[in-house]
């Protein structure tokens, strides 16, 4: 009981981490980096590479972490799987941004997009063996997680074409690509992936009445 609660509490601290860093970037951030150039940036306390740049880089991704374990310990996890899971996180958020620092490198994409589309056909494959032993409404939120699947491969593909851009000669002096579409993608996948466990409760919430 007192793990659920101390995890309770954790969960709503990286809630309102993550939250907090979404609104700042909405009112501080974002207009900060639209209007200024990055010498009159770093005259700022967001100059690169300072702490409060790098506070506003993994805002999201620590309130993330910070969420997920919270969520582990109010699920009952042991505290094995619970430092695990957030040593785990952590360390491939360092290494992703340190990795990041050392510039552009195109092999990565290409064996990422690889590996991307080798999980994504794993996971149709046993998405397809798990759907064929539901019954009754439970499908409905396999389904749901089928469509935040492809939702999210697409958002992913759409991403690596506009993050790709500014390394390709072709597009030189061209205005860059509103990612406006990305966004609706990523979108519809968390909605569904949401949906999904929503209806997977609340098919088990039934099942124990």
């Amino acid at each position: 009981m007192i793990k659920q609660k101390v995890g309770l509490v954790i969960f709503w601290i990286g809630i309102v981490y993550f939250f907090g860093w979404l609104v700042i970037g909405w009112t501080i951030t974002g207009p900060t980096f639209r209007n200024l150039t990055i010498e009159e940036v770093n005259q700022t306390i967001w100059a690169f590479p300072g702490p409060m740049a790098m506070l506003s880089a993994t805002g999201i991704a620590l309130g993330a972490i910070i969420a997920g374990i919270g969520a582990l310990l109010y699920s009952g996890a042991k505290g094995s799987a619970v430092w695990k899971v957030g040593i785990g996180i952590f360390m491939a958020l360092i290494i992703s941004m340190t990795v990041g620092n050392f510039g552009h490198f195109p092999p990565l994409f290409g064996i990422g997009a690889i590996l991307i589309l080798l999980s994504f056909t794993g996971i149709l494959w046993l998405w397809a063996k798990e759907r064929m032993a539901l019954a009754g409404s439970s499908p409905v939120a396999a389904d749901f997680r089928l469509v935040g699947y492809i939702c999210m491969l697409i958002a992913a593909w759409f991403t690596c074409g506009i993050a790709s851009q500014p390394y390709w000669k072709m597009y030189e002096g061209q205005a860059p690509i509103s990612p406006i579409h990305v966004m609706i993608f990523l979108v519809l996948g968390w909605i569904f992936l949401f949906l999904s466990h929503y209806k997977a409760t609340q098919l088990k919430k039934t099942e124990n009445k």
